[in-house]
């Protein structure tokens, strides 16, 4: 099979088309034959050499994919062949096939193409978990989202909005901004340009968010804590903006901050498994209508992955950056 190739850690130009062996079929396992994948940071990361995958899993990039089931493994009973299936996975995206627990199959509503299908299961899953599994987000509570023109934060828009609360959204243009808007974000920051912790106690009359999505780690961490209410919870994502940061325990305790760490990789198939029924369940019916969408910012074949990881480091991408296998 086709697959895209690092040969040695650097920048896009490092990405190569190659034939390489096809995965190996497991137990309970089933194959599927990818239609799509999308970008997520963590390739960009792994492909510098620094975010490695799992031990015993694909080395090769891609954290989801949309297809068609191919074949079962042994004692697998389903999905049957030949249905439309989208999944997370933990790498092997970037090919022509991957191998997935049964389990962690999810339906492909009917209205949606392969290339809108691959935009949902990272960052629609990772926004879930962080919202509600984590950050307990309550209608009528304010979550503050940043990069929520990106896919994970756009995701997250639009699950907050649904579920009710107040969506205070952070962007780096106003293009960006009006993009989001129209996800159901309830007021809008220019990150560049404005001071969203001032934001956040204007809109809340001095309370503060009650959940914070924070991509950015230790250069906002000071604001992050001075904007959440009391018994709010500051759920760290990603860490764009550094690792390390200065921690007020008596702040900590005196206002009942929760911080919370939110890694979905690494994470054991059994957590997946349930992630992944939780969000079929409780989310996954609002594609069919409508309700709920990807947002896909562009779409690239699998043969120009190295202009797709060019687009998303200048961070000019709204939404998804989808690759057709």
């Amino acid at each position: 099979m086709r697959a895209i190739v690092i040969r040695e850690p650097g920048g896009p130009e490092v990405l190569s088309l190659e034939e390489v062996p096809e995965p190996e079929l497991g137990p309970g396992q089933i194959a599927v034959d990818v239609k799509a994948t999308a970008l997520n940071r963590a390739d960009l990361l792994q492909r510098r050499g620094v975010y490695p995958p799992p031990k015993g899993e694909s080395t090769l990039l891609g954290l989801e994919c949309a297809g068609v089931v191919a074949a079962h493994g042994a004692g697998a009973s389903g999905p049957p062949v030949g249905t439309r299936v989208m999944a997370l996975l933990p790498g092997g995206g970037y090919a022509e096939r991957v191998v997935i627990p049964e389990r962690m199959a999810l339906p492909i509503p009917d209205a949606l193409s392969f290339e809108q299908a691959a935009a949902i299961p990272e960052a629609f899953l990772t926004a879930q978990e962080a919202l509600f599994a984590l950050g307990r987000l309550e209608a009528g509570q304010t979550v503050l989202i940043h990069a929520a023109a990106g896919g994970v934060g756009s995701a997250a828009v639009q699950l907050a909005h649904a579920h009710g609360a107040r969506v205070v959204a952070t962007a780096g243009s106003r293009d960006k901004l009006d993009r989001v808007r129209g996800l159901g974000a309830d007021t809008l920051v220019d990150y560049k340009a404005e001071d969203f912790a001032e934001t956040v106690s204007q809109v809340t009359a001095g309370r503060g968010a009650d959940v914070v999505l924070d991509f950015v780690g230790a250069a906002y961490f000071e604001k992050h804590m001075r904007c959440l209410a009391i018994g709010g919870r500051l759920v760290v994502i990603g860490v764009l903006g550094g690792v390390t940061a200065e921690l007020n325990l008596a702040q900590l305790l005196m206002r009942r901050t929760q911080i919370l760490g939110l890694v979905m990789r690494s994470r054991p198939v059994a957590d997946k498994v349930a992630i992944s029924r939780a969000f079929s369940r409780n989310w996954l019916p609002r594609f069919a209508g409508g309700a709920l969408r990807p947002v896909v910012d562009s779409v690239f074949p699998l043969s120009d992955a190295r202009a797709a990881h060019e687009r998303m480091e200048q961070n000019a991408n709204v939404g998804k950056i989808v690759l057709t296998v």
